[in-house]
């Protein structure tokens, strides 16, 4: 059975999606960068290894790099999973994991890279907005898009309200990305995914605009 693990910075709600999706493999971690992160006790109170290494005790972030992938392979996973890790990632530590690892971002990419995402796309007065799962490559935020899901901006939203809408979509089309993944189907042509056997089921994309194309 493969292995995953995840990386979080806060109160872990697309990891506990990931939990409950009961994909095929063993979650073998959760590793957050703060010791504060409220989604290590769900994690723990799953069964799951926690760890931290915390950034704060570093002096530069290639040393933090260091010590988190050896806090990684020590699980010797498959699939590194970033469900709301808040730091950036230099592009040694992004290479080490070239291929396996994946990350989700609140904005239809190449949108709005970064953070505060909801608020500058009410800034930006968009009509649509969302989320993105993509492979990480050393370029922030610009990897190779494996999909995405869409919501529209109402003239009543506030940041709060918008960031909402959006995390439900999140917690819907990440573990089915993590299960493409999982299962072999996903391939990278350039900056393209590909998603090779049959074609997601409708119901499974309800919400989804953009998808990896079936071959």
């Amino acid at each position: 059975m493969k292995r995953i693990v995840i990386l979080i910075s806060g109160r872990g709600s697309n990891m506990q999606a990931l939990i409950e999706a009961r994909l095929p493999c063993a979650i073998a971690a959760v590793i957050s960068n703060d010791p504060r992160a409220g989604g290590l006790a769900i994690a723990a109170g799953a069964g799951i290894d926690t760890r931290v290494v915390d950034h704060r005790e570093f002096a530069t972030r290639e040393a933090f790099d260091v010590a988190l992938a050896r806090a990684i392979d020590a699980f010797s996973p498959d699939l590194l999973v970033l469900a709301g890790f808040m730091r950036i990632l230099a592009g040694a530590f992004v290479e080490r994991y070239a291929g396996r690892i994946i990350n989700i971002h609140p904005s239809l990419l190449p949108a709005f890279t970064g953070v505060r995402t909801h608020r500058r796309a009410l800034q930006e007065g968009v009509r649509v907005h969302g989320c993105t799962v993509h492979f990480v490559t050393p370029e922030l935020d610009h990897g190779p898009i494996i999909v995405q899901a869409a919501v529209p901006v109402l003239p009543a939203d506030d940041e709060a309200a918008l960031a909402a809408r959006v995390l439900r979509q999140e917690h819907r089309v990440f573990p089915l990305a993590v299960r493409w993944f999982l299962e072999g189907r996903l391939s990278v042509q350039g900056q393209r995914v590909l998603l090779e056997g049959e074609s997601p089921r409708a119901a499974d994309l309800a919400a989804a605009i953009v998808s990896p194309e079936g071959t």
